[in-house]
């Protein structure tokens, strides 16, 4: 099968987004799909116009020297690290990359912004359906844990959906536009049966194996009652992870947090329950943080 890699990412694997993004994913494997490299963060922040802010460059064109690439703009003095598309573990790269961020890129950017003494406050500018549980919370936990060190605002344009989210929540504030939205927080699990499929061209796959649950969740295989109750039991696990870091950084109870049973909620709705601080667009949001900041 073509794409292993990238398969092994989809399937049989908890992923934190929208399932109807999962879908479209799943229906748009192509050939543009790679890795480009991380650059080290050398302390350097590229001075740009406010423009910058709302625009988002993830080709190697004149506006910004990729060999000096901190992974943020620097806007009168506040980082701004823009989160968009599928959200993956290890992308390889700071900047969103084929409609794709990376967790490692986030992380490499919001800690160079950390650091960096020209940052006053750090802006996570969001629109994302979310992506990979692995590597999604020990990030949110290394942005909760820097409160306090520098202001950092999660400014949504549009959506920040289940592990974007995540990270939305760990920020001192959340503020969304009223045609955004926020929520999903919740795991999904996706397992293919290719069985009858391989039945019908004349394929049977035989498994030798040792110990009786190595196959579990193959797809060549249908999923068995065991099976399926064990990986249940791992994404209430990882279900009860999200909700948790949610109620921690919004300062919910749990309980609040679980009853969304991951729906959808447009600005307004979430700003009433809680998941959102203010709804505002996205300039108004940037002009509030300045004023802050004074």
């Amino acid at each position: 099968m073509r794409f292993q890699h990238l398969a092994q990412r989809l399937f049989n694997t908890p992923l934190a987004i929208r399932p109807e993004k999962a879908e479209v994913i799943m229906a748009a494997l192509s050939d543009r799909l790679g890795v480009s490299h991380l650059f080290r963060v050398n302390g350097d922040a590229v001075a740009v116009s406010p423009q910058a802010f709302f625009d988002s460059d993830d080709s190697d064109g004149p506006r910004r020297s990729r060999e000096r690439d901190a992974g943020y703009d620097v806007v009168a003095g506040v980082a701004v690290i823009h989160i968009e598309g599928t959200l993956v573990h290890k992308l390889g790269a700071l900047r969103p990359w084929s409609g794709m961020t990376g967790y490692d890129g986030i992380r490499t950017a919001f800690l160079g912004a950390l650091r960096d003494p020209e940052v006053r406050a750090i802006v996570l500018l969001i629109d994302s359906p979310g992506g990979e549980v692995a590597g999604c919370f020990d990030l949110v936990d290394t942005i909760h844990g820097a409160r306090g060190d520098k202001p950092i605002w999660s400014i949504l344009s549009e959506g920040a959906y289940s592990a974007a989210y995540a990270l939305a929540s760990a920020a001192d504030r959340v503020i969304a536009p009223r045609t955004g939205g926020a929520g999903s927080i919740g795991v999904i699990w996706m397992h293919v049966d290719w069985s009858t499929a391989l039945t019908g061209a004349g394929i049977k796959v035989t498994f030798v194996t040792y110990g009786d649950r190595k196959a579990d969740g193959h797809p060549e295989i249908p999923l068995s009652k065991e099976a399926r109750e064990r990986f249940q039991a791992d994404i209430d696990t990882m279900g009860a992870l999200f909700v948790d870091t949610v109620a921690r950084n919004r300062g919910l109870p749990a309980a609040k947090v679980r009853d969304t049973q991951a729906a959808t909620f447009l600005a307004a709705d979430a700003e009433r329950l809680g998941l959102v601080d203010a709804v505002m667009a996205p300039d108004a949001a940037f002009l509030a943080l300045l004023d802050q900041l004074g």
